[in-house]
């Protein structure tokens, strides 16, 4: 738990042997300026710090396992407290057994006996802290991976069920013209459902991919065409207008075809005779362009263009790309024009 405190876990080692090293030196010095000799300061030096990384050592374990929370945050305390006085005690007994017969030593190891247990103490208890602190972190980025994963799994829930609504939405439009096909034309409803089939085939098979790119798109859209001028023959024209290069960009899936929906829509139910419906894709900086354009009648109550379609593309592309600026409609001179910008992911 301590050792996580450090960015880089593979230098902690030298982190531990530079910390070893200070103490040693420390407490050498600190000997020796005492009157210790030389002969008992560096040995009596040495198993201070061997009890120092003892303490370590046991702290990281004890604390890896079990941070005290609420009231047993005095534990913090006790514990380093606790285990130095055992570490202190144990340090003057070696000592006294390996210098048994120096009186003077001995002497400096009983008087200093509360002083080391305090030098101690101190780092124990700080680590100790630091311990708590690394815990409260690893919780808060825990917690903070958790909320991104639930609003991730919301954003993906939400971008399915709007593809889920889509689907419905244009299959009833296509069955109900199915429906009024079958007694009139019944070769040109049987011709329908085969479309409708592989139009459908070919969506759900691609509905697990997040993005496609364009040339794709546009013969999904095609098929899409192909059904729908079953429903309005010769009235439904469309020009595509489409450049080779941009044919290879990349955008999310089924992003275009509510929008030809939504301008046939608006386009044939409220006019008559043929009506011109026009898709245009081009490329500018970082983004792609799309631009779909239809006459419209302004005194028809379907005129507004602010329908399910226009309002699915523009929350995918919120959840998509956190923006709201991408999808814009202006309704002039008889013409509705819908731009629709993408941008692209390198």
């Amino acid at each position: 738990m301590i050792f996580k405190a450090f960015s880089q876990p593979q230098l902690v080692k030298y982190v531990i042997l530079g910390t070893a090293l200070m103490w040693f030196l420390g407490s050498y010095f600190i000997l020796t300026n005492l009157g210790v000799p030389v002969q008992q300061a560096w040995p009596d030096a040495l198993a201070f710090t061997g009890v120092f990384l003892v303490i370590l050592f046991i702290l990281e374990l004890v604390f890896g396992f079990y941070i005290p929370q609420g009231k047993n945050t005095w534990l913090l305390v006790v514990i380093p407290v606790l285990l130095s006085f055992i570490a202190v005690f144990a340090h003057k007994l070696i000592m006294k057994w390996v210098f048994g017969d120096q009186l003077d030593y001995l002497n400096v190891l009983d008087t200093g006996f509360y002083l080391r247990w305090a030098i101690l103490a101190v780092p124990a208890v700080l680590i100790a802290i630091i311990a708590l602190v690394v815990s409260k972190l690893e919780q808060q980025g825990e917690s903070q991976k958790r909320e991104a994963a639930i609003s991730e799994l919301a954003r993906e829930a939400e971008l399915m069920q709007i593809r889920q609504q889509l689907q419905p939405h244009f299959l009833f439009n296509s069955l109900n013209s199915i429906s009024a096909l079958v007694v009139a034309k019944p070769q040109k409803a049987r011709e329908m459902v085969l479309q409708l089939s592989d139009f459908l085939r070919g969506t759900i098979r691609k509905d697990h991919q997040e993005w496609v790119v364009l040339e794709e798109e546009l013969n999904y859209l095609r098929m899409y065409l192909d059904i729908e001028r079953v429903r309005f023959g010769h009235r439904l024209q469309v020009k595509i207008n489409v450049t080779e290069e941009v044919k290879s960009v990349r955008l999310p899936q089924l992003l275009i075809q509510p929008l030809l929906e939504n301008a046939i829509k608006h386009g044939l139910y409220g006019l008559t005779g043929e009506v011109e419906i026009k898709l245009e894709a081009f490329t500018e900086t970082n983004y792609v362009y799309i631009k779909v354009q239809n006459p419209f009648d302004p005194e028809s109550a379907v005129s507004s263009g602010a329908g399910f379609g226009l309002n699915s593309v523009k929350r995918r592309l919120e959840l998509l790309f956190g923006r709201t600026d991408l999808l814009s409609s202006v309704a002039k001179e008889g013409e509705f024009l819908v731009t629709l910008k993408i941008p692209q992911i390198k």
